[in-house]
Parts: structure tokens; sequence; C-alpha cells
């Protein structure tokens, strides 16, 4: 096992123990001894393991690694069956230890396995003095930047975006002369330093006056002012400088100079900060730096001011499969290649990542067949031999400084973790997030409250996982990995026992703690060599049979997710409610009820029923202790007992703070229970026609106690989604403030702006659908003072004026309409909006849409249907804009149920007059989802603002 992730294992399992010393019952003689005795030394030794991998590949240090990791398992499942037997009783875990005949026999067996664990350790340290190892002089890392290593006449699809880039490095006309900053940014093996050479070598880039080119990587600040000192010609000092000195040097030699400086693999915004002021912002001269790095966060601030960021995009099909073509010398099967479909399981491992691509082509060249290879066998080849095999070996090199230069050990569970998912499989944030709490890979603290979202954001920020699905307001919905760190992430996995898969064969290993099926039946238990009661986490998708599915046979379950398990039904329920550890349980198949017996699930802090066909909640869910987020669309029983719950409620065990949502009609159950929940944070509502003025009153009263505002000074993010389609009143008539939402989505017959809606403290997003919206209602919105995104839904706007000052803190406008008119702005409105969505089908022209008015545009989103003209159109009225925004094409797609969002592809370079010309490396891979449409995955090219791209909430 990596060591980095033993740390991180023993720091839970250690933080487990503390639990149990806490308690004050002994279950046996020297129990707290033997325990103390355990906390103590499992972090001394890995702590001292740490230090001597550090740098070295050490056999014997990997043979105790994988020792004391198996060790750990075996305390964490004496732990875990303690906890289990607890639970079973409905007592506290110590009072095993308090009664007679199978209690006895607990206990005794539970002496003899802690006695035999501290044993085990006791000999794993001897062991350890025994075979000492000396500790290796730290080796630095290799850089990240290998895209350098793709020869010259090998590039291609580079000619779109060299041409893009180009038109930013040039002088236009009629924009204003400055030092402009231009950030490539992407996943490592994209072509970023490919692309910045070229630029560096065309002649636009040979017209500056002062021309300069280092590679950052580890190198300090000082290092680097002093390369380029030195390559504009100027001798740089003799002796040592600061870096201060340094850049007041620099700064003097290229003074009303016209200068092109290219920074290669910068890994810090720290490093940029300490370099930037050497770099003259002088009006009138048009200098060029360009920046290559992997990291988002450094993108974003070096191109923050007069400046403009190009995310990398894989290439497409058909310039992927050339690249392999002519890398593995099977060019003379291009034909028969693309008539057929078995290249593909290649190309999408590849991804479109041409160090991907050039790697596997070598590798299939050196094969030394002169016929054509079977797909299938090189794509388990390249697994088996990623490690080994010469041709693969940088870019296993470039896999495994991603993986190991993660900052935290934590962060590297949470990156492993995607092994559960087949590859190119999208994955929810939000769901993912939950799970890894489940998992126990993060834990809240007072320092870190949400831990799963910063684990997101540091891969996201490195370009680890990519985004797919992006909501209208930027927001991650979705997302995966790159097909081959996808691959190193599986081998990794597999090869330490964190996860098992099954290909058809025999499952293995056979003490794996996580079980992931990918349409694969497993209906003969003679091919399941695992010990399913260890199993902590089953992931299904697709067909699981009867064998995986006999959840008997499971005890220790924390994590089950089986919303895409087509062969689940009604009859597994019972056996899944004696699952007393689980803490996520997602389901969907064919479930159509809960059976009362899930009051069982003491533990359980996430119930996802999207997925399934249940409309009935069993009062017992809403009186689950420790449930925090409930997902569905359900209502409570006639028959429910309103007062046992409101009792419960009231006593403040209720932790619920996700309700997702409920039905109203003539029940009044879940609405007037829900004034009793006090930790509500995200809500959500439908109103069915059939529901009658008292309930509409009790949702009312609801609303109003949820949308108060306590005037908390830490902001919870607290979210409303109303649909009152189908009532025949207006429900929310007469709310009043003080209100306090950061989210409002309303649906239904608005004919004005509600009054609460201007009254809400801090209000960051608000989506309005309606038929029509009038233009007293849209000119109400301009109020809203600390809105920063808006979407309005309607077949159609009446005419209205966005006046100076309205709206100014708005980020993101999108409309999404039949009959294309917009509201026009005078000067100063919207003077913060980078993200312009005009979704309309029957787009016609600009619309009278003036985007010189938005100073701080980036981007402007039309649906891929507009007819060629108008796209045209576009593209020429961007380009007379002084930040040059992107015009992006949403293309309609059918994504996953739970993610809303569509997806984005980018729209770049000239437009004729009866075809668009999308460049060369815009990704355009074709998938089916569960119903078997077909879903286009595009990949979201310039989101060049920092905190736009954020996690959903």
């Amino acid at each position: 096992m990596d060591a980095g992730l033993l740390s991180a294992f023993i720091k839970k399992l250690v933080a487990r123990l503390f639990v149990l010393a806490d308690e004050k019952y002994k279950l046996y003689k020297d129990f707290k001894e033997d325990l103390y005795f355990l906390m103590e030394e499992l972090p001394m030794i890995t702590s001292s393991i740490d230090e001597q991998l550090s740098g070295k590949d050490d056999l014997t240090l990997h043979f105790r690694v994988n020792e004391l990791h198996q060790l750990a398992q075996e305390m964490e499942d004496c732990i875990d069956h303690i906890m289990y037997r607890a639970s079973k009783t409905q007592k506290p875990w110590y009072h095993i230890s308090r009664t007679s005949g199978n209690r006895i026999r607990s206990r005794l067996q539970l002496t003899k396995e802690m006695k035999r664990l501290k044993r085990r350790l006791q000999e794993a340290h001897q062991r350890k003095e025994r075979y000492p190892v000396l500790c290796p002089s730290h080796t630095e890392l290799p850089p990240s930047s290998s895209d350098r290593l793709i020869a010259q006449e090998d590039l291609v699809g580079i000619d779109g975006p060299l041409k893009e880039l180009l038109e930013h490095l040039a002088e236009a006309k009629g924009q204003q002369k400055q030092l402009n900053v231009i950030s490539i940014v992407g996943f490592c093996g994209l072509g970023k330093t490919v692309l910045a050479q070229e630029l560096y070598d065309s002649e636009v880039g040979r017209q500056f006056e002062k021309r300069a080119w280092i590679s950052a990587g580890q190198r300090n600040p000082e290092t680097l002012l002093m390369e380029i000192l030195r390559q504009v010609h100027e001798p740089p000092p003799l002796v040592n400088s600061d870096a201060r000195q340094l850049s007041i040097d620099l700064r003097n030699c290229l003074n009303n100079k016209r200068y092109f400086i290219v920074i290669d693999d910068i890994r810090s915004t720290d490093k940029w900060n300490c370099i930037k002021s050497a770099f003259p912002r002088l009006q009138d001269v048009s200098s060029r730096i360009v920046v290559t790095t992997k990291f988002q966060s450094v993108a974003n601030t070096c191109s923050s001011t007069n400046g403009y960021m190009h995310r990398m995009s894989r290439l497409d099909e058909e310039c992927s499969k050339q690249l392999l073509l002519k890398e593995s010398c099977l060019q003379e099967y291009s034909d028969s290649c693309s008539s057929q479909s078995d290249s593909k399981v290649i190309l999408d491992k590849c991804d479109g990542q041409p160090l991907a691509l050039t790697a596997v082509g070598q590798f299939i060249q050196s094969r030394n067949s002169v016929e054509q290879p079977e797909w299938e066998v090189v794509s388990k080849d390249v697994r088996c031999h990623l490690d080994t095999d010469d041709t693969l070996k940088r870019m296993y090199q470039v896999l495994t400084h991603d993986y190991t230069s993660l900052p935290s050990d934590e962060f590297k569970a949470c990156l492993l973790y995607f092994a559960m998912f087949p590859s190119n499989h999208r994955v929810s944030i939000k769901r993912l997030m939950r799970r890894w709490l489940a998992e126990g890979f993060v834990v809240p603290s007072t320092l870190c409250s949400d831990p799963a979202a910063q684990s997101f954001k540091e891969l996201m920020d490195r370009n680890i996982i990519q985004s797919v699905d992006i909501s209208n307001n930027l927001k991650v919905k979705t997302c995966k990995t790159y097909g081959m760190m996808h691959e190193y992430i599986i081998r990794k996995s597999l090869s330490q026992n964190i996860i098992a898969l099954f290909d058809g064969g025999k499952l293995q290993p056979k003490y794996a703690r996580r079980l992931s099926l990918h349409d694969s039946s497993i209906t003969d238990a003679t091919n399941l060599e695992i010990d399913l009661s260890l199993v902590r986490s089953l992931t299904v998708i697709g067909e699981a049979g009867k064998a995986i599915l006999n959840f008997r046979k499971y005890r220790l379950l924390r994590v089950l997710d089986l919303e895409q398990c087509t062969d689940l039904h009604n009859g597994h329920l019972k056996d899944i409610c004696n699952l007393l550890l689980i803490k996520y349980l997602s389901l969907g198949g064919k479930i159509t009820d809960l059976p009362k017996d899930i009051k069982k699930l003491k533990v359980l802090e996430t119930l996802d029923l999207r997925k399934t066909y249940v409309k009935i909640l069993p009062p017992e869910v809403i009186q689950l202790p420790n449930l925090i987020h409930l997902f569905g669309k359900f209502k409570l029983p006639n028959t429910v007992v309103q007062s046992k719950l409101q009792k419960f409620l009231s006593s403040g065990q209720c932790k619920l703070q996700t309700l997702s949502g409920f039905l109203v009609d003539v029940n009044e159950g879940l609405s007037e229970l829900m004034v009793h929940m006090n930790k509500l944070r995200k809500v959500k509502i439908w109103c069915d026609s059939s529901a009658t003025s008292s309930s509409l009153t009790n949702v009312k009263k609801a609303i109003q106690k949820f949308i108060h505002d306590v005037k908390d000074p830490s902001d919870d993010p607290r979210s409303l989604s109303v649909n009152f389609e189908g009532c025949s009143e207006d429900l929310l008539e007469g709310l009043e403030g003080p209100c306090y939402l950061r989210s409002l989505k309303l649906q239904g017959n608005l004919m004005k702006l509600p009054e609460f809606v201007t009254a809400l403290r801090r209000l960051r997003e608000l989506c309005l659908q309606s038929t029509r919206m009038t233009s007293d209602l849209i000119t109400a919105l301009g109020n809203l003072k600390d809105l920063q995104y808006l979407k309005l839904i309607a077949d159609e706007l009446e005419q209205t004026t966005f006046r100076d000052r309205a709206l100014p803190s708005l980020l993101c406008l999108c409309f999404v309409v039949k009959h294309p008119t917009f509201p026009k702005t005078e000067d100063g409105a919207l003077p913060l909006l980078v993200s312009l969505q005009l979704l309309c089908e029957n787009l016609d022209g600009q619309c009278g849409v003036q985007i010189k008015g938005f100073p701080r545009l980036r981007e402007v989103v039309l649906y891929d249907e507009v007819n060629t003209d108008i796209k045209g159109k576009w593209v020429r009225a961007v380009k007379e804009h002084q930040n040059r925004p992107k015009v992006l094409l949403l293309k309609k797609a059918d994504p996953p149920e739970e993610a809303t969002g569509n997806e984005i592809s980018p729209l770049e370079g000239p437009v004729q007059e009866t075809d668009i010309q999308v460049p060369p490396g815009e990704p355009k891979f074709a998938s089916n989802n569960s119903k078997g449409h077909p879903v286009v995955c595009v990949g979201l090219t310039g989101l060049p603002v920092a905190g736009i791209g954020t996690v959903s909430s």
C-alpha cells in the first residue's frame, strides 16, 4: 500500500480508537492499556516509514507498509464488528461486557483479538529494528512539463488553438496597447508547452524587441529573474541579489521596451506574485507574457488583470486516431479503423491526450506486429505494463508526479476513489463528496467544516479531474478523470487492495474493502472469491446478479450505491435494513416502497430515492437520528401520527439539512413538520393542483420560518426551490422580512416579483420560470444588490431596460426564452458581468444586445441550434470587444437526472457563410446514458474568471 494512504488510514483508525478509549466501561482487564499501546505505536511506526520512503523505492520498506496495512485493516474489522454487535442489540457497544451467554463469548473474542493485534504490532516493530533501512536523500520530483517530448512533426490538432492565441499575441487594431498575460492551462500531456513554443517561434513572436523563455518548475524566484535578465542581454549581477533587487533590475531593463516572456510550468501563485513586479505595465506598449501551468488558480491569478486564459482541450476523435496511427506506424489501417469501432476502446483510454496517444502508439509499435492490433488486447496490456514498459515510462512518470505531488494523504485517497466508477463515467460532485464523508476519507473539523469540498477543489485546481456538466450558473455538476489517469488510479487501487473490480472473470482480491461492478452480473457464487462480510462500500452500475445482491452476506457496509442497479427490487430491502453501519444509501431499480424496518439504520446520513418509484415516505425515515440529506419526491402517509413526529423534531434530535423534496396536495404532513426542522439548509417543494388552502397555509408558514433571517454571521448556504405551477392561489404573497437565502428558484405564474425577494439579505442566485415575464418584474430585479447569478426562463419577456447601477454584483446572466426579446442596458448597468447566456433557438442577430457596455465580459453563450449567420455575427461582435470574449455553443444534451446542467463547447476562429469552423482539438466524444439516448460529452473551454467554476450546492 502507498505509505501516504497508510498514514491517512492510520489517522482515521487512531481517532476511532480514541472513541473506544473515551468510554467509561472496560471490556476486559487491561483493555485501556492495550488500547493506548496501539494508539501510541501506530502513528510512530507510520511516521518512521513515511520518512524512510521519501524519495526511495525500497522493497523491504514496501513489505513493511503492506504488513502494517494488513494489521490496520484487521484492527478496523475488530472495531466495526464491535459497533455492529452493539447496533444489533440497540445498546451502547460497551454493554457487550455486562451480560452473559453470547455477550460473554463476544467479550472473550474481543480480548483475544486485541491481544493478538498488540502482539502483531510488537512483532512488526521488532522486524523494523532487525532490518534497518538507511534514510535516502530527498530526490526532486520529475518536472511536469513533459509536453516538449512530442516531436515537432507529430503535432496534431494545434492549428485552431495556435491561431486563436496568435490573435491575442499580436497588436490588434483598435485595441488598447498594454501588457497582456496569456495563461495556457490544462492537464499534463495536453500540449501546453508545445503550444507556447509554437507561439514563441512564430513570426509574430519574433517581432518583439526583448524575448525570453524560462522553465519555472521548482526553481526559486531569484533563479528565474536571473535567467530572464541573461536572455534579454542584460548582464546579471555578479553577486547574489534578492528577488526585490532583481525585479528592479529587470524592470529597468524592460522599461519602454516591447517584450515577450514565456514562463513554462509555473506551479504556484506565490512564485508569480514574487516576480510579477519585474514586468512593466506601461500604456502604449503591447508587451506579452505567456505562462503555462496545470493549476487553475495560477492561471486565474496570472491573467486576472488585462489577461486571457486558454484552457487546453483534448484532441477530437479524428485527430486522436491520426496521431495514434502515426506513432504506431499503422497508417495503412486508417481506412479500416475508420469503419470499425474497435479502436474506440484505446482512443477512449487515451482520451484525446497527445502524450498518452504518443506513448500508446509507440507501445504498439514496440510489439513488432505487422498486423492490425487487437485493440481490446492492447487496452488490457497498457494497464498491465503501465509502470514497466519503456515506451510508457514517461507517461507513467507524469501520472505518478500528479499523484505524489498532492499535498495531503486525504487528497490522494479521494483521487483513488474514482476507481469505483467506470472510465468516462460522469460522477455527480455532490454524490461523490457525500460518499467521501461516509467512507471517512474526509472528516469535518473546527479548521475545515467542509473538507470534501476542499478536496474536490484541490483536484479540480490541479486539472487532475475535469468538469463535464456545467450548470448555467457555471457551477460544476459532474466530473470525470482523464482516461489514462483513470487507468493509473485503477491500477494503483487494485494493487493496494483498495477496491475490487469485476470484469467477467473471478472477483478478486479476497479481502478488498470496496467492491464495484460495471455492467457485469455475477450469478454464480463460485466466481465470488471475496469475503462480502468485510466489504465497506458497494457500487453497482447495471445488472448485479443474485450473488452480489445477497445482502445477508454483508455486515460492515457504510456506502451502498445502487441508484444505477437495474435488478434491484423491494425484496432486497429487508436485508438492506439490517446493514446497521450504513451511512450512505442510494436506491434505484424497481423500488416502490420502503419498509418500516428502515428505522434500524441509526447512523444513516444520506438517503437518495430520486431514481426510485417511492411516492410515500415512511415516517420512520424522518425519525432517523443521524439523517442529514434526504432526496426524492414524496409525501407522508395520510394515517401518520403527527404528534409523535413533532415530539421527535422538537427534541432537537433531527439533523436533517437537505429535504429535496416533498409534494404538497391534500396531505399536510411534511409541510406541518417542516416548521419543526431547525437545521434545514436546502428545501425543494412541489405544489400539486389538488393542494387545499389549509395545506398551502401550512407550506407558507414553513417557508416563512425557513427564510427568517437570524443574521448568522456564518452566512449558511440556505437554498429554496418552489414549483407552484399547480397552485390555484398565490403561495408567495405576504411573506415578510427580515429574510435570508443564498439561492432561490421559483417556478409558476409570476405576474410580478414577490416582495420578499427584494427583502432577501445576500441573495446570490435567483432563477425564475414563468410563461411570461412583465417589464415591472424584470425592472424590479435591478434592485438586487448582492445577486451574482440570474436566470430567467420564459416564453416571452416584455421589453424593458436595466438602468444605471442595476445589478451591481451580477457575474452571470442567463436567458432561456422562445422569443428573442432581451432587456436593454444603460451604461453603468451590470458592471461586473462576465458571462452572458442568450439561449434562444430563434435568435435573430444580436437582438439589440450591446456587449460593449459590459467591460468585464469574458464569454457569450448561444444555443448550438442557432443558424450559421447568427453565430458569425456574434463571433465578429466579440472581436470588437476589448476583452475579446469567447463565443460558446451550448449543446442540448440528456444529462443524468441529478445533474441538470447542460454542456458547453467553444466556438472559436473565423466563421464562414455556410459552415461553422470549430478548430481541431475540440472534443466531441459521443456516449450513451442509461436510457440509451446519445449524450455529447464536451469540455468547457475558457472559464477565465476565478471563483466562477465552483462546486454546485
